[in-house]
């Protein structure tokens, strides 16, 4: 009688992509250990995630908006979500290995700094070995977690969680529909977020937004997952049509100019930076009072990596909390 594991590997074998990636051929950890009797080693490596530390923390983490009044605006981890949502469809649709997708969409996600981009761009410039929160993610995974252990997860998730920004190139069909996701995921729900906060209308998005996009969040993606199922069936590369991946350039240009870079939101990124940067130069000066399993890390790591590594795992709740208790005279 054939185990779990089993079944699930000739299902795979039999159903999936010949562009997919095969659970039976991963190529590996980066330390060798006993196999799961019941899961594959991808759906391994998402349970690890799920139940990792760093994915707890994301709940409270911004992912535009700082603090926002009200219940219904995304964070970093109702993004990875989204994310994983979108990522898990064009994979069914294109017959890709669904849980390789899943694990590399909940982890992409898990270094990123307190205070969405702003914290990064902080961190980026301070660092003298710079900050990318795909770089910190991969090493979230490698070296964080797990007491210093890391996750040890599996070479394919590794690559999709370092490689899913814009700009970089998965090795994977898996890694290549996670990084299209995230731009669909973000793109439509910064979109529905600065509606609701009331800093553009719906009928105020570009023309060829509207017209090859749609007017709803709901019709926008539909289409863009549409389209990454149409120009990438049977191929060995993920893409958009000119026009779907064209509009959403446009998009994302007109969200810079009216919503990430507007007079309100500079200003909030201003003092999210200023937090970042004084505590970044109060640990440089004062490495002791990082907290034990930090000061374990300068064993092997250089203090600046230690500091970001630090303050890049923090939510923004107690980015605030600690700035306040270095720097704010408390009562007595």
């Amino acid at each position: 009688m054939l185990s779990v594991k089993q079944l699930t590997i000739k299902k795979e074998e039999a159903f999936l992509s010949p562009f997919a990636v095969k659970s039976s051929e991963s190529k590996g950890r980066l330390r060798e250990e006993q196999p799961c009797p019941m899961r594959t080693d991808f759906q391994r490596d998402r349970d690890r995630i799920i139940y990792s530390r760093a994915f707890i923390r994301l709940k409270n983490k911004t992912q535009v908006f700082f603090s926002p009044e009200g219940d219904h605006y995304m964070t970093r981890l109702t993004h990875t979500l989204d994310v994983s949502q979108i990522a898990r469809s064009i994979s069914r649709a294109l017959a890709l290995n669904e849980d390789l997708t899943e694990a590399i969409a909940l982890g992409h996600d898990l270094g990123h700094t307190p205070f969405g981009h702003a914290g990064e761009r902080v961190l980026s410039k301070l660092s003298p070995n710079g900050f990318k929160h795909n770089e910190q993610s991969l090493r979230v995974v490698d070296v964080l977690e797990n007491g210093g252990q890391g996750l040890n997860l599996t070479e394919e998730v590794r690559d999709g969680i370092l490689n899913h920004k814009t700009g970089t190139s998965p090795k994977t069909l898996e890694g290549q529909v996670v990084s299209i996701s995230d731009r669909i995921a973000y793109l439509n729900h910064d979109v529905d977020d600065a509606i609701r906060a009331g800093i553009i209308k719906a009928d105020g998005l570009p023309y060829s937004v509207l017209k090859y996009l749609g007017k709803t969040s709901r019709e926008r993606i539909n289409v863009m997952i549409n389209s990454a199922y149409e120009n990438s069936l049977n191929k060995p590369v993920i893409s958009l049509s000119p026009d779907v991946d064209g509009a959403m350039k446009e998009l994302r240009a007109f969200m810079f100019d009216k919503v990430y870079m507007m007079p309100t939101a500079k200003k909030e990124e201003e003092r999210a930076g200023y937090m970042i940067s004084s505590m970044y130069g109060y640990f440089k000066e004062n490495p002791s009072k990082l907290p034990e399993n930090y000061l374990e890390l300068l064993k092997k790591y250089p203090l600046e990596t230690v500091i970001c590594d630090y303050l890049s795992s923090m939510t923004d709740r107690y980015a605030i909390s600690t700035f306040t208790q270095i720097f704010i005279p408390q009562s007595f």
